[in-house]
């Protein structure tokens, strides 16, 4: 328990990742509540709240979790300009949910990827050299499953990948009013847009992207205006 609240208090800490794979996996039971104290969150949303809900407790940092169905779905959490994603896995009453497949997928990535090294056990591990798209593409399908958690990775990109991965994400903004770019090992995000576009880019900037990419969001995020309640005073008979 110790173990797992060092991790919780950590998830929104600047080394976070913005991209494949998430940063933690969470079990849930339909039908249960779960709390977590954060060190601290600004706002959390759910990519799909029929499987799972999440809400921020008013006046703290406390983390409401509740499962509302069997499956799995993604938890966006943002603070300080930092965000990370957990995956919510929520089993049937009285029953763990089972594990995502990832053998073949993992045989698909040692085909792709020469050199790939793995351990197991309380040290997992994975690393690779990213050298083309095909690796790349094989690495972001592997761990989209329960395979591997962010913080078990170690990846190095050729920079044609990267500009690739560039590419990729400069399209999915499209529109947004932001763009991005990369600034050493980071990523760096930058623009106007309202909440809603601001929680899509994010969105995007994680399903695109493979590996540990920290995030410095420069982005500037305003607040629609309000309606025009129209002139003051009581109006004329």
């Amino acid at each position: 328990m110790l173990a797992l609240l060092a991790v919780l208090l950590l998830t929104l800490s600047p080394r976070r990742a913005a991209a494949w794979p998430v940063d933690l996996s969470m079990p849930l039971e339909t039908g249960k509540e779960r709390f977590h104290k954060l060190s601290v969150v600004e706002w959390v949303e759910v990519e799909d709240p029929s499987i799972a809900t999440a809400e921020v407790l008013p006046g703290s940092n406390e983390l409401l979790l509740t499962g509302l169905k069997p499956g799995r779905t993604l938890l966006l959490l943002y603070a300080e300009g930092k965000l990370a994603v957990w995956r919510l896995v929520v089993g049937a009453p009285g029953r763990p949910a089972e594990p995502e497949p990832s053998a073949e997928l993992l045989a698909a990535a040692r085909k792709a990827c020469p050199g790939l090294k793995t351990t197991g056990g309380a040290e997992r591990s994975l690393t690779a050299s990213v050298k083309d798209t095909r690796c790349r593409e094989a690495l972001r399908a592997l761990l989209k499953t329960d395979a591997y958690l962010a913080r078990e990775l170690d990846l190095t990109f050729e920079l044609p990948v990267l500009q690739e991965q560039l590419g990729t994400l400069a399209t999915a903004l499209k529109g947004s009013g932001l763009t991005v770019s990369y600034r050493g090992a980071g990523v760096v995000l930058e623009g106007t847009t309202t909440p809603e576009g601001h929680r899509r880019a994010l969105w995007e900037l994680f399903r695109q992207s493979v590996g540990r990419v920290p995030l410095e969001d420069r982005a500037t995020v305003k607040q629609p205006a309000p309606p025009d309640a129209g002139p003051s005073g009581d109006s004329e008979p």
